[in-house]
Parts: structure tokens; sequence; C-alpha cells
């Protein structure tokens, strides 16, 4: 029997510490800050690059598969319930949440055309480093971008965002965990509808 809604709550702050809690390798606060410095270049490349939306987010995809550890992301957005999901399900929600999420923040980075990212500093956490950002946007209020940045995959990569307190995983944990309730717990299905979505 699937696991329901709430058992799947209750069971997040344990799923987040088997993933993250694990020591890190020999990351440290100035190669994670160079990380993001270098990650927020990239999206100041693309916005000035400029082209169509589809293109952009396009770009924004390719960005988010280098910089972001998507393994580990999926598979907690997945939560409790890809434990009753076979290898290939896993790898093709892996596949389907890197393009769901990319296109879904994707567009919110177009909101930083003509603003800036600023990288305000880092700070130490158990599997990695916090690293603190401000976007100043243009006739918008400043909003707070914080990274997690981890290199447990062998490689320096972010596992969540928080933008202006939202923590991005939490958010599409429940997300993910209500498009399954609504059918029915078809993983594939959701996994499908996933890939047209955001």
């Amino acid at each position: 029997m699937r696991t329901d809604t709430t058992r799947r709550a209750l069971l997040a702050g344990a799923a987040a510490w088997g993933l993250f809690a694990r020591p890190a390798f020999a990351l440290s606060a100035e190669e994670s800050t160079a990380f993001i410095r270098q990650l927020v270049a990239d999206i100041d490349a693309v916005i000035a690059a400029g082209g169509s939306e589809a293109t952009m987010i396009g770009k924004f995809e390719q960005l988010f598969l280098r910089y972001a550890d998507v393994g580990i992301m999926a598979q907690y957005a997945l939560g409790a319930d890809g434990r009753q999901a076979t290898a290939a399900q896993k790898q093709a929600f892996a596949n389907a949440f890197a393009g769901y999420i990319s296109r879904k923040y994707g567009k919110r980075f177009k909101q930083f055309i003509g603003g800036r990212i600023e990288i305000e500093g880092a700070r130490r956490i158990k599997p990695g480093y916090e690293i603190k950002t401000t976007a100043y946007l243009r006739g918008e209020s400043p909003i707070e971008v914080i990274f997690l940045v981890s290199d447990k995959s062998g490689r320096g990569q972010f596992f969540n965002m928080f933008i202006e307190g939202v923590n991005l995983l939490l958010t599409e944990r429940a997300e993910i965990g209500a498009m399954l309730d609504r059918r029915g717990g078809d993983i594939d299905q959701m996994t499908a509808d996933l890939s047209r979505a955001g």
C-alpha cells in the first residue's frame, strides 16, 4: 500500500538526514563561493545573450544539469514513494525532474534581467556550505537567495536553494507528493506529466 501524505511528511526529516548529512569531501568555503560565483556568471551570460524564452530556459536547463546534484534532489523530491520505484523509474523521474525544475526556476531567472546577484558570504553546514547571495532586481526590492553546496557526489554541486526563505526541495517534495496522490500513486504517469510541467 502506498505511503500516504501524512506519513510522507513525517518521514521528510529522516529522509533529509539520510540524504544530506553524510560527510563532505574536502570542499572549502572559498571553493564553494567560487562555484556559486561561476554559476551566477553563467546565469548572467545567458541573460545577456538574450533570445526567446524557450532558448533561455533551454540554456538554464543545461546550467541546472551542470551545477546541481540532480540525482540527490530528485531522490529527495520523490521521497518515500521512491522506495517502491524500479531503477528505470527513478532514472526517468530524475530526467523529468531536471527539466521540470529548470523550466520552473528558469522563468524566475528572467527577473534578473537588468539586475545583479551579489555573494554575501559562506557558512559551514554539516553537508557542505551555505552560500548566501542577494539578488538586486530592477524596480523591485532585493531578494535573498541561498545555495547549499556539497561535494559528496565527487565534485562541487548545489543540492538545494532557498529563495526569499522558501525551501526549494521541501516545496517540490510537497508538489511531487500531491501529483502522485492525484494519480493514485502511479509513478510512470506522474513522471510523464512532470516532463511537460513547469
